[in-house]
């Protein structure tokens, strides 16, 4: 989680991409459209933190609970999420996450 998040903040959205797993319901197979999908959220997002806060690890399939302290266009859009991540060919791709809080709530 920390590597994406870092991803997203350094704008390296090819290793976004490359850690999506193909049923995410964001995940595009025209990667320069997904690419300018990414680099708009991004454009006007500032990446203030991210907290960890649980780690529940499979051998297939693992969890993290985490905190992300964003701003966008000057609105915190902070949000927690329990993300999901399936293991393949070795490394963690990212599946899908629940939204547990977000800062308008």
């Amino acid at each position: 989680m920390r590597s994406r998040y870092a991803a997203f903040a350094l704008g390296r959205y090819d290793y976004i991409m490359n850690t999506t797993h193909h049923s995410n319901p964001q995940y595009q197979e025209d990667t320069v459209a997904w690419a300018k999908d990414l680099a708009d959220f991004a454009r006007g997002t500032q990446f203030l933190g991210l907290s960890i806060s649980e780690f529940v690890d499979g051998d297939d399939e693992a969890f993290v609970t985490f905190h992300a302290e964003l701003r966008q266009n000057g609105h915190d859009v902070s949000f927690s999420e329990r993300s999901r991540f399936f293991k393949e060919n070795g490394a963690w791709i990212y599946v899908d996450g629940v939204i547990l809080g977000a800062a308008d709530d």
